[in-house]
């Protein structure tokens, strides 16, 4: 069988659009539609249903994927040189760990093995995951104690602290906050899906009587500003607020204690990972905190 057939299939079962995976294989999209027609006619099945909104794999179609992927992975080995570490490496983590504990990864795998392009995409937990089961993702970077549908390994921690501006009511305050206080605050959190934020937010609704403010934002950098503006409060890892506190933007608070988040490296379950993806990982392993 033509590997060139199983390799559209495949992105076309992640896309779940013939339009997407012409683009993303740079080939013509009636060459992924004979690409798909062929595949279907020999194995005699329907691979897709062809709804208005795109495509949807069929049973048969789901039963193919798996063993697809494993070809093409063998494939990929088969044509791997284990002693020459190049080609891209495609690494989802949350934004906070992007700005601040990937650059020097970058920094010494570039210097270590230059033919090695990292691609860094920004999500949270969930977007990792799938991204890693539709192999849009090489790794991943989770804030999370345990992950569900990949394989992952702790490699380090990350300390968390609460924010505010130094003007902020609570600045300074002469004993330790407690969730009481905390809940009749406005809170800056990121988005949903960020374990940290979203147990934050848990806790706090939890407080008898409260009706806490969470306003989520998709960027650290929106909330750190909406709290150096004492619009409110946020719970932040203290690596993405260093230089704020430094400058006296922010300030930490005395609030209850709350654990280091974990952070995992993921990867796919089954698929192969390549020796620029093993490079990248064995670094990170060796910076983490």
């Amino acid at each position: 069988m033509d590997t060139r057939l199983l390799r559209t299939f495949t992105t076309l079962a992640r896309t779940g659009s013939f339009t997407a995976t012409a683009a993303a294989l740079h080939l013509a999209q009636s060459t992924v539609t004979v690409h798909i027609r062929t595949l279907e006619r020999e194995l005699a099945t329907p691979l897709f249903d062809r709804l208005p909104t795109g495509t949807v794999l069929t049973d048969p179609g789901r039963r193919l994927l798996e063993r697809a992927e494993d070809v093409l992975d063998a494939v990929a080995r088969l044509r791997a040189d284990p002693n020459v570490i190049a080609g891209r490496v495609t690494v989802g983590a949350p934004e906070s760990l992007c700005s601040t504990r990937l650059p020097q990864v970058i920094g010494a795998l570039r210097a270590r093995h230059p033919e090695v392009e990292v691609r860094l995409s920004a999500r949270g937990t969930a977007a990792c995951v799938e991204g890693l089961l539709a192999g849009r993702l090489d790794l991943a970077l989770l804030f999370e104690a345990e992950v569900c549908d990949v394989a992952a390994e702790p490699v380090g921690h990350e300390p968390l602290a609460f924010l505010s501006a130094p003007g902020h009511p609570l600045a300074g305050h002469p004993r330790r906050i407690t969730w009481e206080e905390l809940a009749a605050e406005s809170f800056f959190l990121l988005e949903q899906g960020c374990s940290y934020s979203d147990e934050l937010e848990r806790r706090l609704r939890s407080v008898p009587g409260s009706r806490p403010r969470p306003t989520r934002f998709g960027s650290v950098d929106a909330t750190r500003a909406c709290v150096a503006a004492g619009l409110g409060l946020t719970l932040l890892p203290l690596a993405t607020v260093r230089e704020q506190l430094r400058h006296g933007d922010l300030v930490r608070l005395a609030g209850p204690p709350v654990p280091d988040v974990p952070v995992q490296l993921a990867r796919h379950p089954r698929r192969w990972t390549s020796p620029a993806a093993d490079a990248f990982a064995g670094l990170l392993r060796a910076a983490a905190p």
